[in-house]
Formats: structure tokens, C-alpha cells, sequence
């Protein structure tokens, strides 16, 4: 497996990849996955209801007990990145799918490339979630905040130039926070990915269970963790700075 999707086809000079096909899955899943559980609510619930409910209130205590009273609106975003995460890990582990192969002529890496590709082992979708990441933080710390308090974390003149250079330490963690998001869990699936290939390879029926059982953990993990560092980070930021 390359590190660079394949690309499919192209809408208006935009370059369909096979990554773009499976996070375009991952969102017609998603959809569909909100559209049954909202069928299924009732007030005898079913075991898929108590299921999603579980993780639910899990996620709701524990933003209440980082976010106190944020957890509003704190809690709907972190929700929001752990199931579209999860749907698309685990969507990457199914059976077979990589096996729908198309020919591509024009390819630059063969002639014959997979239909689906995990879609965050394509840096570009792994980095635009660490950027919608980031950008939610800071719009939910000028929120609730203010845009004065928001200003001060970066730019003070208190204790010059002690202040001041941590300020801008401060703005180039905000920076760092996007690489570590991203390259965080395009590594952790890239490198998987790569490993189920080559146990494939070496003995196609048997051995690449328990990988891939382990797999499906990873999936869940990379999910859970990215979730987790945005509920803290949004925690922090939309915490008003304390003055001395």
C-alpha cells in the first residue's frame, strides 16, 4: 500500500480517490445509522438503543466531570468525532474490503488499485479533522470566554516579556495540536493497514485473524483517543484564563 490514495476520478478538476469514496461511505453510514436508532427510540428499548444510550451517557458523564456545565456543548462535538471515527475505522476492517479492484491505466503506482481505501490512512482526511478540531476549540473559547479573555492566552503584556513568550508558545501549540492530531491516527491506521496486507499475502486464511481482531481494537482506540484529546483541549480553552 502507498502512502497516497489512488485517485478515482475527477469532478471539476477535484481528485475523486478511493479514500474520498470511503469517507463518502462512512458519511452515507452514519446518516443512515442516526436515521434507524431515531426509528427505534422507544420507552421499551431494544438492545441497540440501550447500546447507543450507553455510549451516550458515557460520554455525557464523563464531559461533565472534565467540562462541569460547557459539557453542552462540549459534549455534542466530542460525540459527533468518536462515532464518525469509529463508522469509518471499523468500515476499513470489514472483510473484503479491498477487494473491488479497478483498473486505472493512468494510474502513477499500477494499472490495477482498490475501489475503498480506510479513510484515514489519506493524510488530507486526518488533517481536515484535526483542523474542524481546532477551529471548533477556539470558536467555543471566544464563546464562552470572550473575545478579550481569548486574546489574552496569546497576546499580554504582564510580566513583559515573560507573559508575552508564553503567549506565543501558547499559539504554537495550537499549530502542533493539528500535526499531532493528524499524523496521530493517520500512522496508527496507515500502519495497520499495512501489516493485514501483509499478513494476507503470507497465508490468506487464518493468520491474519487475530491481526485483525486487533485491528477492530485500534479502531476503537484511535477513535476514543482522538475524542478524548478534543474534549480536554476544548476543556482548557473555553476555561477563563486566571489573572494574577
Amino acid at each position: 500500500m502507498q502512502v497516497r490514495p489512488d485517485v478515482l476520478f475527477s469532478v471539476a478538476n477535484f481528485p475523486v480517490t478511493n479514500a474520498v469514496a470511503a469517507t463518502i461511505i462512512s458519511d452515507v453510514v452514519v446518516v443512515l445509522f442516526v436515521l434507524a436508532i431515531n426509528r427505534v427510540v422507544s420507552l421499551e428499548p431494544t438492545p441497540l438503543q440501550n447500546a447507543v444510550e450507553m455510549v451516550i451517557d458515557y460520554f455525557i458523564k464523563i464531559t461533565e466531570e472534565i467540562a462541569g456545565e460547557r459539557a453542552s456543548f462540549i459534549c455534542p462535538w466530542v460525540l459527533s468525532f468518536f462515532i464518525f471515527m469509529l463508522i469509518s475505522n471499523l468500515i476499513a476492517q470489514l472483510p473484503g474490503f479491498e477487494l473491488i479492484i479497478l483498473k486505472m491505466p493512468m494510474s502513477k503506482s499500477c494499472n490495477k488499485v482498490p475501489l475503498l481505501r480506510a479513510a484515514s490512512t489519506d493524510l488530507n482526511f486526518t488533517l481536515a479533522l484535526a483542523v474542524i478540531s481546532v477551529v471548533v476549540t477556539h470558536y467555543l473559547s471566544i464563546k464562552c470566554a470572550g473575545i478579550k479573555a481569548y486574546f489574552t492566552r496569546f497576546i499580554t503584556f504582564r510580566i513583559f516579556p515573560v507573559f508575552l513568550f508564553v503567549g506565543i508558545l501558547e499559539f504554537l501549540n495550537e499549530i502542533t495540536k493539528i500535526i499531532s492530531f493528524s499524523f496521530r491516527l493517520f500512522g496508527n491506521i496507515l500502519s495497520g493497514e499495512r501489516i493485514m496486507a501483509t499478513m494476507y499475502g503470507i497465508f490468506p486464511l487464518g493468520l491474519p485473524l487475530p491481526f485483525m481482531l486487533l485491528e477492530f481494537l485500534v479502531a476503537i482506540i484511535q477513535a476514543m483517543i482522538f475524542a478524548m484529546l478534543t474534549l480536554v483541549f476544548m476543556h482548557i480553552m473555553t476555561d477563563k484564563p486566571h489573572t494574577i
